[in-house]
């Protein structure tokens, strides 16, 4: 993953963003009742509805899970911070989600844990602007969502010598950007598939950049809780080479992928194979730069004011787990 670099203020929406992706965490903390789920063998797995989790869909549809002798249920959320919230309250045993989501929920749910990223993209995510836009010089408003959509906004304009500051953050869901954007209500937005496809469909915006354009990196998480993997540590270790090998399925078959996640969360075909080649799957240890790529997200979320506390990242990113075993 790219370093990333100390990220600005933004404006007081962004803020508010970010506040409400944290208040999701607050439900309550990390509960034992996944422990309890835990212990008749099954295993609840938190995923979204993208082709971001194609190795889950594919697995599934595969039968590899059950090959391993795992009883696994995947569980889909709309939102990363929705699944990230259903691990932290014990609702499911774990969880995928991005880096940035994650680590925003730290603050309030230490107990997470990071064991290995399935996968990475400078691709996957794209900034839409709206037709008629010139350029990022020309934006006064910017549709955003809390964590990963936020975060590569701000990395977009200040790469192009654009002031955060400068520019109106409206937070809406994804699936309001093409409305937004069709209104001109926002001049474009920074999202992944299918969002961006959805612009270009309806004739009102365009793809202008995607985040490896200006060196930014998404990485996805296998998470869980701190409590969970003490008493399930082999079952974790099974999910993962479940994982292993259905992500090289999915490089080595993407068409197989895109109809397992086309039956799982009924995506488009197009959008769905383009999105499985815009994304580099495999089963990655986290390492000493992963921690240093997650502390300047800690930093970005306590320079808008949202994080007061620094977590403990040498805990919650098990480095060396997936192959070392856990620390």
């Amino acid at each position: 993953m790219a370093p990333r670099s100390t990220i600005k203020k933004s404006s007081l929406v962004a803020i508010a963003a970010v506040a409400a992706l944290f208040a999701g965490a607050c439900s309550r903390p990390a509960t034992e009742s996944a422990d309890a789920a835990s212990s008749t063998g099954s295993i609840r797995i938190a995923v979204g509805i993208d082709a971001s989790y194609a190795p889950f869909f594919l697995a599934d549809e595969r039968g590899l899970f059950e090959k391993a002798g795992l009883d696994v249920e995947l569980v889909q959320f709309g939102r990363g911070g929705e699944a990230v919230d259903a691990l932290s309250t014990g609702q499911v045993q774990m969880a995928g989600s991005s880096d940035t989501t994650t680590i925003a929920q730290l603050q309030q749910n230490p107990a997470l844990r990071a064991m290995y990223s399935y996968e990475s993209s400078g691709e996957y995510i794209k900034v839409v602007l709206r037709n008629g836009v010139d350029g990022p010089q020309s934006i006064r408003k910017l549709g955003i969502v809390a964590g990963l959509s936020q975060i590569s906004t701000v990395k977009y304009l200040e790469a192009n010598g654009v002031s955060p500051d400068s520019v109106e953050m409206i937070s809406a869901t994804p699936t309001d950007m093409p409305a937004l954007l069709s209104r001109g209500d926002i001049d474009g937005y920074v999202m992944w598939e299918p969002w961006p496809a959805a612009a270009i469909e309806q004739g009102t915006g365009r793809v202008v950049a995607t985040t490896g354009d200006f060196d930014w990196y998404y990485h996805h998480w296998a998470i869980t809780t701190q409590s969970w993997l003490d008493g399930n540590e082999d079952t974790a270790r099974a999910v993962r080479d479940v994982l292993s090998e259905a992500s090289a399925d999915v490089e080595a078959d993407p068409q197989a992928a895109a109809a397992a996640t086309m039956a799982a969360v009924n995506t488009d075909e197009a959008q769905t194979l383009t999105a499985i080649d815009e994304i580099d799957y495999a089963v990655e240890d986290l390492t000493a730069t992963s921690v240093a790529d997650a502390q300047t997200v800690v930093d970005f979320y306590t320079e808008i004011g949202v994080m007061n506390n620094q977590p403990d990242l040498n805990t919650a990113l098990l480095v060396g787990w997936s192959t070392e075993g856990s620390r």
